[in-house]
């Protein structure tokens, strides 16, 4: 794969960042968000009548690994992730770069938990795992969508026009769904699917939400990130989250976006679309129904 040369995130500091959420309580607290996808990825497994014997995981999380083993029980999970202490939790291997080091044509199922969005090619993180598939492997990715965190964005941004009159990149940009379901098509999958649910999380308040993403290794790593947040700026930036997205109870609500991309890696005995004008058979034919011409005066089948 490819890396810029100038990279929208750090991975260094994305490393440290997990790590210290590691030290802090991601497990059983931070790590909320796994154990929802953990479900998420359950159901869409269910749903195939296939047998996953090796599975290469990107992201590890416990919740992950426990859903795994009860659903496909696989004979091998290896499992990489870019913190060292997370890594080593799961018993899996740190990433030191973005290549990542999966064998070729090696696994039935390969899954990218939350890792994604941070990934400064994300096609070429797809393509990565496709070819680590063997041929109609399933290939599974879940990460941050554009809804993600709305409304910390908005109220940050407000904040900081208000008080400075400039902007600062203070949250990272996450992509629309449409857009990163033709990420699939890009790298060749089959049979692309991408799908997403939205989770709306209610805290205290906005210093809650912003410990809470400490704790899940969720916080800016953009290579180009704004300065250190000012008192009066968070000051300001809490009354207008207050003010604009508010909860029962006197709490604030947070939006997180949840994005699934499915795909297969090529195989044989796939199904494939046909050619535009191959069909063989009329749609009126296959509903019964009498086909209508909606010119007046014409009749089916008059030129």
């Amino acid at each position: 794969m490819t890396t810029p040369a100038d990279p929208l995130f750090d991975w260094n500091t994305l490393a440290r960042r997990r790590d210290r959420a590691m030290r802090k309580g991601f497990r059983g607290r931070g790590d909320f968000l796994y154990r929802q996808i953990a479900e998420g990825l359950r159901e869409r497994l269910e749903d195939v009548t296939r047998s996953f014997a090796k599975v290469a995981l990107i992201g590890g999380a416990q919740p992950l690994i426990d859903m795994l083993r009860a659903t496909t029980h696989p004979q091998v999970i290896d499992i990489w992730d870019v913190s060292p202490a997370m890594a080593k939790a799961c018993n899996g291997t740190a990433l030191t770069s973005e290549t990542l080091p999966l064998t070729p044509g090696h696994y039935d199922l390969a899954i990218s938990c939350l890792a994604m969005h941070w990934a400064n090619d994300p096609v070429g993180h797809l393509v990565q795992l496709r070819r680590a598939l063997k041929p109609d492997g399933l290939m599974i990715a879940a990460l941050f969508g554009g809804q993600t965190l709305t409304e910390l964005r908005s109220a940050l941004a407000e904040a900081e026009v208000a008080l400075t009159g400039g902007l600062s990149p203070r949250i990272a940009p996450m992509g629309e769904i449409r857009d990163l379901g033709s990420l699939l098509q890009r790298a060749t999958l089959a049979m692309p699917v991408a799908d997403s649910e939205r989770l709306t999380v209610t805290y205290a308040s906005p210093r809650a939400l912003m410990h809470d993403l400490r704790l899940m290794g969720e916080t800016n790593v953009l290579s180009a990130r704004g300065g250190p947040m000012t008192r009066a700026l968070l000051a300001r930036s809490e009354e207008i989250y207050r003010a604009h997205f508010p909860a029962e109870k006197g709490r604030i609500r947070a939006t997180f976006e949840i994005v699934y991309l499915t795909g297969w890696s090529p195989g044989p005995g796939q199904p494939v679309p046909l050619r535009p004008g191959s069909a063989t058979t009329r749609l009126a034919d296959a509903l019964g129904t009498v086909e209508q011409d909606p010119r007046p005066g014409h009749e089916p089948g008059d030129t």
